[in-house]
């Protein structure tokens, strides 16, 4: 396997990153199997763990430090902080309180000392980023944490953090997560740019557009499955289910299954370090490291880009994140008497 650079860290990391997030009663509740997939994904030769402290109300980080037992040494181990890990409200979020609060108990679920990536999972809007910034400098300078990153962020927050780091004297995020795959190519335009001016390492998620570029959802068929019961309503849009029918044949082409040509595709732009793999079974890896020497010819991708322009979304994931100008109207709306008065 051909590793790459975690942007300007010296860190060396495999193209596609092993996601965590179906390890625990979410997905695959079984922690003897689940050590064996994350087993058999080292023993392939990725050397890259991405889970989070929420994932499975942080049953998936017990499991992945099962798994390391005796190894973590030849991985480079990646969780993240920010969603709810219970009613508490000041259990969530970004801020300085909460950030270094929760690595000891990230640390301790992982059984290790140190995370050579820790990341805020989504922006929040309610914590100024210098303390977000300066609260993972601590984690840095204590020795807990050797590089912090950020995920979803949008380009221009991206920006700020960078200027804020800067001024401040404060550790600089060195790596974004942000969402990509054939289906969902917003990122080209902004993000992706940001992100390789400040030398930053791009983990991409969902390479698969939620499932959809497995070749296992088609247009007029039933998609009642695990995913689609659970909320997801954009494996049911028609424009990402059109877009799936214009693929298939673009794959079949070029003689590989869809879900290698989705994977193959997310790891082949420049601005992309890893591409994050989130198997539930064992079928699912083997089925994602059997395409893992695939690359894409440019007649491929110039036929990839003929169905989905670069830098668009065909339409919107649902577990995107918005920020509070789109989620909240009255951001967006001036107050009733200056509306009446207009």
């Amino acid at each position: 396997m051909q590793y790459r650079n975690l942007g300007r860290t010296g860190i060396k990391v495999s193209p596609y990153a092993l996601g965590a997030m179906m390890f625990g009663a979410v997905g695959n509740p079984d922690h003897d199997d689940s050590i064996k997939i994350i087993h058999k994904a080292l023993d392939a030769g990725i050397n890259f763990i991405d889970t989070a402290d929420a994932y499975s109300d942080g049953e998936s980080e017990e499991i992945v430090g099962k798994a390391l037992k005796g190894r973590r040494d030849d991985v480079v181990l990646a969780t993240k902080v920010h969603l709810p890990m219970g009613d508490d409200p000041n259990r969530r979020g970004n801020s300085r309180r909460w950030v270094i609060a929760e690595v000891e108990n990230s640390l301790r679920r992982l059984q290790t000392d140190y995370l050579d990536l820790y990341q805020i999972h989504r922006p929040d809007p309610d914590t100024d980023i210098e303390d977000t910034l300066a609260a993972m400098t601590y984690l840095v300078r204590s020795g807990k944490v050797r590089a912090i990153g950020s995920s979803t962020m949008p380009a221009a927050e991206m920006v700020e953090a960078q200027w804020v780091a800067e001024r401040r004297g404060l550790e600089r995020f060195r790596v974004e997560q942000p969402p990509y795959s054939i289906l969902d190519r917003g990122i080209e335009r902004d993000v992706l740019p940001v992100a390789q001016q400040y030398g930053m390492g791009t983990l991409v998620w969902s390479p698969l557009a939620g499932g959809l570029l497995t070749g296992r959802y088609r247009k007029g068929q039933d998609n009642d499955t695990h995913r689609t019961r659970f909320g997801f309503r954009h494996m049911r849009d028609e424009r990402r289910l059109d877009a799936v029918e214009q693929l298939l044949p673009i794959a079949q082409d070029a003689g590989i299954p869809l879900n290698h040509l989705a994977l193959a595709f997310a790891v082949s732009h420049p601005g992309v370090t890893s591409a994050i793999i989130g198997p539930r079974t064992m079928e699912h890896l083997d089925s994602a490291l059997a395409g893992a020497d695939v690359v894409l010819s440019d007649e491929v991708l110039d036929r990839i880009d003929a169905v989905v322009p670069p830098g668009v979304d065909v339409s919107r994931l649902d577990v995107a994140y918005d920020p509070p100008a789109i989620q909240q109207a009255a951001l967006r709306r001036r107050p009733e008497v200056q509306r009446a008065a207009a």
